[in-house]
């Protein structure tokens, strides 16, 4: 079992690279610009990933050996989960890389083990099994919204993500996760089956596009409110719809990378979904 997690935690390494290395990704930075951010490049994310790949392993690894509520097992991994942070804080210089992508691989990870614990399975997992960690790492993090939002308007400092509930109601990726990622079960993880074993950079390009067009993006609000954020919906849901041939595709989205460059905004959110939608596509042996 032991090998088996650490072959886990190597996924979520792999399916991070992946993301940051697909290209061209609008507002995002990838191999060839920095997208809307300034402050970051390729390299830096290449740092933030080397910071953060050892506790994957750790994440698993207490998921597995708990014994207890999965709320428990939440702090537990929310504890780790700081450590693992300021590791990738350190190794920025402070930039804000993977934050919600560090919270939700803890998330994720922990109900992994957890739920491999309890079973005799060996990889690839089916799309049952995903749906069963998804639904543990409800579980586990039923409580979030209420408790995290609790009194912020008290808080001397907020997360991006704190002040978009405030001024917008959103709930984010703690909404995402207390509902058991629906982004994730109801529409990036059923498109990508559609593909299994013939997936390329192309397409994954494309799910790119797809949740851009569907997800409440939290970093779009952050930069640009509602307006923006329902503008970038009904142009990627074009871009998506719009049955383009891999050449087109290729021109469209190198495009639509400086039209968000210039907006300056970037799809954060859609970018840490597409990343655990690709941690799962390898646990299930469809990468």
């Amino acid at each position: 079992m032991i090998k088996q997690l650490q072959r886990i935690a190597t996924m979520a390494q792999t399916a991070l690279f992946y993301e940051v290395a697909l290209s061209p990704k609008p507002g995002l930075v990838d191999r060839h610009t920095n997208g809307a951010h300034r402050d970051m490049d390729f390299f830096t994310f290449i740092k933030s990933i080397q910071a953060l790949a050892p506790y994957f392993y750790h994440y698993l690894i207490t998921g597995y050996h708990h014994e207890g509520t999965l709320k428990e097992l939440f702090e537990k991994e929310r504890t780790i989960g700081t450590f693992a942070e300021t590791a990738m804080l350190i190794a920025t210089n402070q930039i804000n890389t993977h934050k919600g992508a560090n919270f939700s691989f803890a998330v994720l990870l922990g109900a992994t083990g957890y739920y491999l614990k309890q079973t005799t399975i060996h990889l690839p997992l089916t799309s049952k099994d995903t749906a069963k960690i998804l639904n543990l790492a409800s579980t586990m993090t039923q409580h979030l919204v209420h408790e995290d939002f609790d009194n912020l308007s008290h808080k001397s400092s907020l997360s991006n993500g704190e002040r978009v509930y405030l001024t917008k109601g959103v709930t984010g990726i703690r909404g995402e996760a207390a509902n058991g990622y629906p982004a994730l079960r109801d529409l990036l993880l059923p498109f990508m089956r559609e593909k299994a074993h013939s997936i390329d950079e192309l397409f994954l390009l494309r799910c790119l596009i797809y949740l851009m067009s569907q997800l409440e993006d939290t970093n779009i609000l952050h930069r640009g409110g509602r307006p923006a954020l329902q503008q970038i919906q009904a142009e990627t849901k074009k871009i998506h719809e719009s049955n383009l041939s891999s050449n087109q595709l290729l021109r469209e989205l190198q495009c639509y990378d400086t039209i968000l460059t210039e907006r300056y905004l970037s799809p954060g959110g859609s970018a840490d979904l597409l990343s655990l939608g690709l941690f799962f596509a390898l646990l299930e042996g469809i990468l």
